[in-house]
């Protein structure tokens, strides 16, 4: 019995941590980035909602980039193409850049899963912006300049969480046009470049493939920008605000 309390009260006398990380999670930025790296398919997966911001790990937010930024101009974005364009003396963990860009891809997810873990990614990165919005709330309450009421401060509060949950979603809601236009013409460059040249069961009349082609790709271009010919006229127009779904 004296062992049992003896060991009890060891475990609640252990101190706690002086402080906790913030949300994230390193094996799925990993596994994602591998698997894009293998399969540039699953890069297309989550263009419309991950940006390299939203990775945790700075050198992550770089392969990310560098392999959109490749991927859209038309390049292939694999181990090798990556590593001429980062520094090659970083040490990450005890490999170098190209050690480690070959590691994700040997341990790299499946491309079904690409999506699924750019959604633990994206929810992650929200997490810690909503830390971060509490975080900035108590500090300013406790040291709020003379010009700041707590009106404003709740005004502020509201704001940022509003921005944050319409931008923590990756089902639908506001994007800025500039983003829908990019994901839509990105959607349109990645359909030409399908071996069949389109999406579906090609009818083997190869005119008529290639001109329906082009009429799906306009529908959806148009479709993910809201019509752009239309929006350029109601901007133009004063008082009126849009946004693009």
């Amino acid at each position: 019995m004296a062992l049992a309390d003896s060991t009890a009260r060891k475990q609640v006398e252990e101190p706690a941590p002086l402080y906790r990380s913030a949300p994230h999670n390193i094996e799925a930025e990993q596994a994602l980035l591998g698997a894009i790296l293998v399969n540039n398919e699953a890069f297309y997966r989550v263009s419309d909602f991950l940006e390299p911001a939203h990775f945790f790990e700075p050198i992550h937010q770089k392969i990310y980039q560098l392999s959109r930024d490749l991927i859209r101009a038309g390049k292939l974005a694999t181990p090798v193409t990556l590593k001429t364009f980062l520094d090659a003396s970083v040490d990450i963990g005890g490999l170098t850049v190209g050690q480690y860009l070959a590691r994700l891809a040997a341990e790299a997810t499946t491309i079904i899963n690409a999506e699924d873990y750019g959604h633990t990614v994206y929810d992650l990165s929200i997490r810690r912006a909503l830390i971060q919005v509490g975080e900035d709330m108590v500090n300013v309450a406790f040291d709020a300049p003379v010009d700041f009421s707590p009106r404003n401060q709740i005004e502020d509060a509201e704001r940022r969480l509003y921005e944050l949950a319409e931008t923590g979603r990756y089902d639908g809601g506001f994007q800025r046009f500039a983003q829908a236009l990019t994901t839509a013409i990105d959607m349109a460059a990645h359909a030409f470049q399908r071996d069949g040249k389109l999406s579906g069961t090609a009818t083997g009349l190869h005119e008529l493939d290639r001109m329906m082609q082009v009429a799906l790709g306009v529908r959806d271009l148009l479709g993910e920008v809201g019509g752009e010919a239309g929006l350029d006229q109601d901007m133009q127009a004063p008082g009126n605000d849009f946004v693009v779904f």
